[in-house]
């Protein structure tokens, strides 16, 4: 099997488009919404509100709003508390309900609203004793460990995957959302010199798999699965999409790999994204492909390649996951005010890409380089619809 296939281009689509553009709004430490923890309720409303009237100006079509970055929730849940990033303490109501009210005022602007998840992270620090009594995790320290200096649900546990897709459907079943969305954290990042401390997991559940690695990818693919199963079975019409880190394995590791030399997330993360595309389990996939045009050691023309590779022919839409964080702020190419528009570009002029994602929101608003003046005034002046999905026609949300 050869590494990756060229497909021919399609006619650059410039005005009238059929186009995914979505931004990532993060609420983990305040990255995106709400700015601080401490607004009133009136203050997160307005700012959100100005959030999205930013978007709509930049012309964009879809918001991916984090509403469960730690175990917690952004919304009144049976399963897990208010998270702290709303009132500055889990547990309390910020007064009313943020994902009704986001998902009511992205709709009102013809924005589609992806509900991001966070599956396994639990506490940005080590602390469980900080976690409100009644957290999952408080009652529940089996299912916990230590790593990296944060709090981690262990994804080999079953009742750790059972909360997690009760935890999603419970959204899935009570509010109009577009689409469930996970990012790029699945297991933690490796630390240097420590490996993820799940032995005695993996003595009581991995025993028919002779290789951990191999049975912390099965772990991941199921919860993928049954999330998506639980998805169609429950609300056909909701999106699945994830978005994992842009390389799935190096041509070195495996000749069907991409012609990169970067961190592996095969290997790094256990996530084996070919195999949820194969399988059907989802409806995008948007690689986060961080890197500039020509970087040598992950080129973005090589990944975006590749990557329309995996999807060519299957029931499942590409958009690309860009670093709008690193303008200006990263190397040489990312001084280019050029880098971004290039990327885009490309997508436009490939056969099988069908839009693009910006982490964050912040950073595009912050128009560094002129990045949001380019999309409003250029690149995204003329409004685009959000891409069907032939596979999901009919099914109503």
């Amino acid at each position: 099997m050869i590494a990756f296939t060229w497909y021919p281009a399609v006619e650059a689509r410039t005005s009238g488009q059929i186009e995914f553009r979505g931004v990532w709004i993060a609420s983990v430490t305040n990255i995106d919404w709400p700015s601080s923890p401490y607004l009133s309720a009136e203050e997160q409303k307005n700012e959100f509100i100005r959030i999205l009237e930013e978007s709509k100006k930049m012309g964009l079509n879809a918001v991916v709003v984090q509403i469960r970055p730690t175990a917690d929730a952004f919304y009144p849940s049976r399963w897990n508390p208010w998270s702290k990033y709303l009132t500055g303490e889990q547990g309390k109501s910020p007064g009313y309900d943020p994902l009704a009210f986001m998902i009511q005022e992205a709709h009102a602007r013809n924005l589609e609203f992806h509900a991001w998840f966070n599956p396994y992270r639990v506490s940005m620090d080590t602390r469980l004793d900080q976690l409100v009594p009644d957290h999952p995790a408080r009652k529940n320290p089996d299912w916990v460990v230590s790593y990296g200096g944060k709090l981690w649900y262990d994804p080999g546990i079953p009742a750790v995957q059972d909360h997690i897709v009760d935890s999603i459907m419970e959204v899935v079943r009570n509010y109009d959302i577009d689409a469930v969305h996970f990012d790029d954290y699945f297991y933690p990042y490796p630390v240097q010199g420590q490996d993820f401390p799940d032995d005695e997991t993996y003595q009581t559940y991995g025993k028919n798999f002779p290789d951990k690695g191999d049975w912390r990818r099965h772990n991941v693919n199921t919860l993928v699965q049954r999330v998506s199963q639980a998805i169609k079975s429950e609300k056909p019409g909701v999106k699945f999409g994830i978005s994992p880190f842009g390389i799935w394995k190096n041509k070195s590791s495996d000749p069907t790999g991409s012609d990169t030399n970067g961190s592996e997330s095969y290997f790094t993360v256990y996530a084996d994204s070919r195999t949820w595309i194969r399988q059907g389990w989802l409806d995008y996939i948007a690689p986060q492909i961080y890197w500039n045009i020509g970087h040598p050691a992950a080129d973005y023309a090589k990944l975006l390649a590749w990557w329309s590779g995996e999807v060519a022919g299957r029931n499942i839409h590409l958009y690309i996951g860009h670093a709008a964080y690193k303008i200006g702020n990263d190397n040489e190419a990312w001084d280019n005010p050029e880098e971004i528009p290039n990327q885009i570009k490309m997508i436009r002029q490939n056969a099988f890409a069908k839009g693009s994602i910006f982490f964050s929101y912040k950073d595009l608003n912050a128009n560094r380089l002129g990045i949001k003046d380019r999309l409003a005034n250029d690149l995204y002046r003329e409004p685009a619809e959000i891409p069907p999905m032939s596979w999901l026609d009919g099914k109503s949300k």
